[in-house]
C-alpha cells in the first residue's frame, strides 16, 4: 500500500473591492508613494470598509470561491482549521461560523494563530490530519481583516497591512505529491517587537487602553526586518538542504508577503531567480495569514504537477518556518 501524502487539490481566494493606494496615504500620513514602494515593494492594499463584515466574511467568501471552482460537496468536508490573527470575536470560534456559513455541516473546525505564519502552521496542521488517514478532506483558510487592528495614523503600520482571505483543500494522495518536508521553529525574544498590547489577559480592555491606542498593531521595524530576513532565509536554505534540492530542483518560491526586501533576500539565499518567485504585494500588501494562499490562487494556473514549491513565512512571536510541497494537479 503507498503512502498517504497530503495534497492540495483546490484553491479559493477573495479581496475586498476598496483599493487604498499609496496615494491616498499620502493625503491620510507623511509619507508618499516612492518611499512606500522603495523600502516595501507595496503599491496598494485592499481594506474591507463595512464596518459589520469581520474576518469571518473574508474566510467564507474564499472559501465560497474555492467550492465554486472545484465542485467539492461542502457536506464532505471534514474539518476546517480557520488560519488568522484577527477573528471576529475573542471567545467564538471564527471557523466554527465560517463552516456553518458555507455549509460544511459535519466537518469540526477550530482557530489557529500565529501570526503572520498561521498559514504556514496551518499547512502542517492540516496535512497531519490527512496523513494519518483519519479525515480525506481538511479546508484550510487564511484570512485576516487587518484594518481592524490597524492605526491610520501611525505611518509606520498603516502602509504595510491590507485585508483578504484564501483557502486551499487538502486530501490524500498516494502519487508521493503533497506536503514533502517541513522546519517550523518559534523563539519568544519576539513578543515585544511585534504585538497588540491590550485586550489580553495581561491588559484588559479598559477606557485607558483605548484611550492610549493599547489596541493597535505595534511593530519595531527594523528589529523585526532583521529577524525576518535571517530567519525566512535560514530555514529556507535548510529544508533545500535536508532535501538534496538545488535551485534548479525549486520550481516556485512561495514567502509571506511582508516587504519586498525581505522575499529578495531570501530568494539570494536560495539561489533562485526572480522568475521562479511568486511577488504580489504590490497589489495586496501584507494580509498576514492570507498572503499565501492568495499567492496560490494568483498565480494557480502556472503550477505544474509535480511542481516543487517552498513556501516561507515570519511572524509574530517570533513564529516563522519553511514547507516543501509537490504541487498535485493542472489548474
Amino acid at each position: 500500500m503507498s503512502k498517504i501524502t497530503a495534497a492540495i487539490t483546490a484553491v479559493g481566494a477573495y479581496v475586498p473591492e476598496y483599493v487604498l493606494t499609496n496615494e491616498i496615504l499620502e493625503t491620510m500620513v507623511e509619507t508618499n508613494d516612492e518611499w512606500i514602494t522603495t523600502r516595501t515593494g507595496i503599491k496598494e492594499r485592499r481594506i474591507l470598509k463595512d464596518p459589520s463584515k469581520g474576518t469571518s466574511f473574508l474566510g467564507i467568501k474564499a472559501a465560497e470561491d474555492l467550492i465554486a471552482k472545484s465542485g467539492v460537496d461542502p457536506s464532505e468536508i471534514d474539518m476546517v482549521i480557520m488560519a488568522t490573527a484577527t477573528p471576529d470575536l475573542p471567545v467564538a470560534s471564527t471557523a466554527a461560523f465560517v463552516a456553518t456559513s458555507i455549509g460544511a455541516v459535519n466537518a469540526f473546525s477550530y482557530d489557529l494563530q500565529a501570526a503572520c505564519s498561521s498559514f504556514l502552521y496551518g499547512m502542517s496542521t492540516a496535512s497531519a490530519y490527512v496523513a494519518s488517514g483519519k479525515y480525506k478532506k481538511v479546508l484550510l483558510i487564511g484570512a485576516d481583516k487587518m484594518s481592524s487592528i490597524i492605526d491610520y495614523t501611525d505611518r509606520t503600520t498603516c502602509i504595510i497591512f491590507g485585508d483578504g482571505g484564501g483557502a486551499v483543500l487538502f486530501e490524500p494522495n498516494e502519487e508521493g505529491l503533497g506536503l514533502q518536508d517541513e522546519y517550523l521553529r518559534t523563539d519568544g525574544v519576539g513578543r515585544d517587537f511585534l504585538r497588540i498590547e491590550a485586550g489580553g489577559s495581561l491588559m484588559p480592555a479598559s477606557q485607558e487602553t483605548v484611550a492610549n491606542k493599547k489596541h493597535f498593531v505595534y511593530q519595531d521595524g527594523k528589529t523585526v526586518f532583521k529577524f525576518a530576513v535571517s530567519n525566512m532565509a535560514d530555514v529556507s536554505e535548510r529544508i533545500m538542504q535536508r532535501n538534496n534540492l538545488t535551485n534548479d530542483d525549486v520550481n516556485w518560491l512561495v514567502a509571506h508577503q511582508a516587504n519586498k526586501r525581505i522575499i529578495d533576500a531570501t530568494a539570494r539565499r536560495m539561489q533562485v531567480e526572480d522568475s521562479k518567485v511568486l511577488m504580489n504585494i504590490q497589489r495586496y500588501g501584507n494580509t498576514t495569514s492570507a498572503t499565501l494562499p492568495l499567492l496560490l490562487s494568483d498565480f494557480e494556473k502556472q503550477f505544474k504537477k509535480g511542481d516543487n514549491l517552498i513556501f516561507a513565512a515570519f511572524g509574530g512571536g517570533f513564529t516563522w518556518g519553511s514547507i516543501y510541497l509537490k504541487w498535485a494537479y493542472n489548474a
